[in-house]
């Protein structure tokens, strides 16, 4: 089998496609041929290695992948060998060939391609954690998202007009325009200096309800300005920490960034304001949550009401270009390889 390996920490020509044997499953396991495999911002911060949770190089990243099951441990009982698939993956995703858990893994829905299942799980599971398991929305409550038009924030726009809840996004100026098509209730340009006063403007001087936050330093200041008392900030990134040129640097600017002081029990407290954060590797240790997540999400897919977007797909061989596209933050959706 074929595999993406991040060979040291550094840029995204550090990864390097090796030959393996191909797995065998266990009692409880299943054999997928991978037809894609998801991209996601934790595979970068890992590569640059500013990601605690990886695996020390060499090693082999990525969270979800889609395909069909083409062999069975002797235990198994939810799947056959043709099933089409897909799975969140504990590292090790980036592969042509990849065994899982049978729990783990899930039906590919009828209607959606493998592209589209590799960029279901890790976006949705951790949207439906921000959103709904941790941030408690409720209808007509109002979401302040950065990183609107990546992975993330498009499932969370699914999932607030689920709800019925409105949102004011953050992103790139080139990006407003798809994402006036998805209902959005206000837009902000990243580069703007004065995010905290627009979205007092949106929202008549009252603040959000819900700021979910993935870039971090700075930004983490100003989502925590624009809530209302009882508003939650949730942190789910620090894409702050990761430059084009440098490792260290830009990550040592970012921490300086963060207001450390407005999260004291204190300032909590008088504010009554909410700080969570939200590691979607760290549900690992009991998944049965997630499978409840995802078999939700699963019924709001088949109902139409669940679209996950593909912007570019990249040949598992050229996964350094997949990486400096999501990198440059030029994505609007998912990036995903095909082995």
């Amino acid at each position: 089998m074929r595999q993406v390996w991040i060979t040291r920490h550094g840029p995204p020509q550090v990864l390097q496609l090796r030959e393996a044997p191909i797995p065998r499953p266990t009692a409880a396991e299943i054999l997928i041929k991978v037809a894609a495999a998801g991209v996601n911002f934790a595979d970068i911060l890992a590569r640059v290695g500013i990601y605690p949770d990886a695996p020390k190089p060499p090693c082999v990243v990525g969270y979800e992948v889609a395909g069909e099951v083409v062999g069975i441990g002797p235990s198994v009982t939810l799947f056959s060998v043709g099933d089409r698939v897909i799975a969140p993956t504990h590292f090790g995703g980036y592969s042509s060939h990849l065994c899982v858990l049978q729990h783990q893994a899930f039906a590919l829905p009828p209607g959606l391609g493998f592209a589209e299942g590799a960029a279901l799980p890790t976006v949705y599971l951790t949207a439906y954690q921000l959103v709904i398991a941790m941030g408690k929305v409720q209808p007509g409550e109002t979401i302040l998202l950065y990183s609107a038009a990546g992975g993330v924030g498009l499932a969370v726009i699914d999932l607030a007009a689920i709800i019925g809840a409105k949102v004011i996004g953050v992103a790139s100026s080139s990006k407003h325009a798809f994402l006036r098509t998805r209902g959005l209730a206000g837009l902000i340009d990243t580069e703007s200096d004065d995010v905290v006063a627009q979205v007092m403007a949106l929202t008549g001087g009252r603040g959000v309800d819900l700021a979910l936050d993935a870039r971090g330093g700075r930004s983490w200041r100003d989502s925590f300005a624009c809530l209302k008392p009882t508003g939650r900030l949730g942190v789910f990134g620090f894409s702050a920490a990761v430059a084009t040129r440098g490792r260290w640097l830009p990550a040592m600017q970012a921490l300086a960034s963060v207001p450390w002081l407005r999260f004291t029990p204190f300032a909590l407290m008088n504010g009554n304001i909410g700080v969570f954060g939200v590691n979607l590797r760290h549900i690992w240790q009991d998944f049965e949550p997630a499978r409840a997540w995802i078999r939700q999400i699963l019924d709001w897919q088949a109902e139409g009401k669940v679209r996950p977007t593909v912007d570019r797909s990249f040949p598992l061989s050229d996964a350094a270009a997949a990486h400096r596209y999501l990198q440059s933050h030029s994505n609007i959706g998912k990036v995903v390889l095909l082995p």
